[in-house]
C-alpha cells in the first residue's frame, strides 16, 4: 500500500468522526426491493449472471501439497477439479470425461498420477491431455489433442486460488482494481494456511454478506465484543469498480490491540494501519477478509437456495507461524463474532418474506450494500431482472480509483 492510501485512510477515519451530515451532493439511495432476498427466480439470474461468472476463492496453494493432490470444489454446483500437475501449476478442469460424461474422480480429494474414467476407461494426464483411449481403432478419425479435459479458469493471488467459469473474464488481478496493491506488503506469497471452517444458515445469502458491509449494527448486537473496541462513528468507505470495497473502521483507543493477537509473529513489511485499526475489503461478489499483520481470515458466503446459504472461514497465518500457541484463542474469539452476526440472520429471512416488508432503506453508512447490489444488477444485464427488482444506478460518481 502506497503511503499516500494509508494516509488518506486515516484521513478518511478522522473526517467520518467530525462529519454532522453526509457530503453534499450524496443522493437518497432508492429502496432495495425486498423481492431480491427471497425469489428463486431472482436467485437463478444471480447464479446464471454472478456466481458462473465470477473470480471466488477456492483454496490455498497449501491444501495441494504435491504434484498430483486434487481437489473436487462445488461451489457454483458444477464439480471442478483443482489439482496441482506435474510443474506445480495448479489447474482446474470440469469432472467431467470427454467421452460420455461421467466423473473423473469421486473422493472429495486425493492424490492421482492422472484421471482414469471408469466408465470407458478413457486416460488423462495432470494437464487434461487425453493419454489413452479404449478400443482406439474404433474411433479412425480421431485427434486425441481436440479431446483434453475442459478447463475453468484458474488464477492466483499470492498464495489463494480462484476459480472463474467465464472463459472472457478479465484476468484475476484486473478483476481486483486496487485491492492487490493494497494487500502488497502482508506477505500473501508465502502466507500459510492454518484451518478452515463452515457452517450452514437459514437465510439467503445477501441477508448475511450485507452485514459483513457496514458496522452501523455493532452498538446494537456486538456490544460486548466489538463495540467495545471499534469506534463505527469512524468508519470510512471506499467504493470501487466492479463491485470490490472497503472499510476501515478506527479503535476506539489509539493504543489498542486485539488481546488474542498480542504476541504474535507480525509480517514485517505490513504497514501500521493492518496493527493499529481494523481494514475490511470485499472481493465481491463474496469474500471478506479484515487482513491484520499477525493473521488473515477469509470469509466467503455462498447461496444454496432462496432462503440457506453456507459460511467457510479460512485462516492464514504469516510463514513461520503456523504453530503458534494463540491460534485457537484468535479463531474462537472470531467464531464469537460471527455467532453474533449470525443469530437474527434465519428470523430475518422470515420477516422480509411477510407482507410488512417492502424493501430496504439504506443510510450513508451502509452504502457499501448498494453498491454491491448495482454491481450485481450490471452482471446480470438490466434488461433480464425484472422492473420491480430493479436497483437504479446512483453510486458511479461516488467510486474511487485507488
Amino acid at each position: 500500500m502506497r503511503a499516500e492510501i494509508e494516509h488518506s485512510l486515516y484521513d478518511g477515519m478522522k473526517h467520518e468522526q467530525s462529519r454532522e451530515a453526509p457530503p453534499p451532493g450524496f443522493p437518497e439511495l432508492p429502496l432495495i426491493p425486498g423481492g431480491r432476498y427471497t425469489s428463486p427466480a431472482f436467485l437463478e439470474l444471480e447464479q446464471r449472471y454472478l456466481w458462473k461468472r465470477s473470480w471466488l476463492y477456492a483454496l490455498h496453494v497449501d491444501e495441494l501439497p504435491r504434484p498430483g493432490s486434487y481437489r473436487l470444489w462445488r461451489k457454483t454446483g458444477a464439480p471442478i477439479i483443482i489439482v496441482r500437475d506435474k510443474e506445480n501449476r495448479i489447474r482446474a478442469y470440469y469432472n467431467t470425461c470427454r467421452h460420455r460424461g461421467a466423473p473423473l474422480v469421486e473422493k472429495e480429494q486425493g492424490e492421482t498420477k492422472g484421471f482414469f474414467c471408469r466408465y470407458h476407461g478413457w486416460t488423462y494426464d495432470l494437464a487434461g491431455r487425453l493419454t489413452a483411449v479404449r478400443e482406439k481403432r474404433d474411433f479412425p478419425g480421431m485427434d486425441t489433442s481436440c479431446f483434453g479435459l475442459n478447463q475453468v479458469r484458474c488464477e492466483q493471488f499470492g498464495n489463494f486460488v480462484f476459480i472463474n467459469e467465464d472463459p472472457q473474464a478479465a484476468p484475476l488481478l484486473e478483476s481486483l482494481g486496487p485491492i492487490p496493491k493494497h494487500l502488497e506488503n502482508l506477505g500473501f506469497d508465502s502466507i500459510r494456511h492454518i484451518a478452515s471452517s463452515s457452517f450452514e444458515i437459514a437465510c439467503n445469502v445477501k441477508i448475511l454478506l450485507d452485514a459483513f458491509l457496514e458496522t452501523y449494527h455493532l452498538k446494537s448486537i456486538h456490544p460486548q465484543t466489538v463495540d467495545r473496541f471499534l469506534d463505527s462513528r469512524g468508519t470510512h468507505i471506499v467504493l470501487w469498480p466492479h463491485g470490490n470495497s472497503m472499510m476501515c473502521t478506527p479503535h476506539r483507543r489509539a493504543e489498542w490491540r486485539d488481546p488474542g493477537a498480542v504476541g504474535m509473529p507480525e509480517v514485517p513489511t505490513a504497514e501500521q494501519i493492518f496493527l493499529s485499526q481494523n481494514p475490511s475489503y470485499n472481493f465481491y461478489p463474496n469474500l471478506i477478509t479484515p487482513p491484520a499483520a499477525t493473521g488473515t481470515p477469509f470469509i466467503t458466503f455462498w447461496p444454496k437456495t432462496a432462503r440457506s446459504m453456507t459460511v467457510d472461514v479460512h485462516w492464514f497465518a504469516p510463514e513461520g507461524a503456523e504453530g503458534h500457541e494463540l491460534w485457537p484463542t484468535r479463531m474462537a474469539n472470531l467464531e464469537r463474532i460471527l455467532e453474533e452476526d449470525t443469530q437474527f440472520a434465519p428470523r430475518i429471512q422470515e420477516s422480509v418474506e411477510t407482507g410488512g416488508f417492502r424493501g430496504i432503506y439504506l443510510s450513508y453508512q451502509e452504502r457499501r450494500i448498494y453498491h454491491w447490489h448495482e454491481e450485481l444488477d450490471r452482471r446480470i444485464g438490466a434488461e433480464r431482472v425484472p422492473p420491480e427488482l430493479r436497483v437504479r444506478p446512483m453510486l458511479d460518481p461516488w467510486l474511487a480509483t485507488d
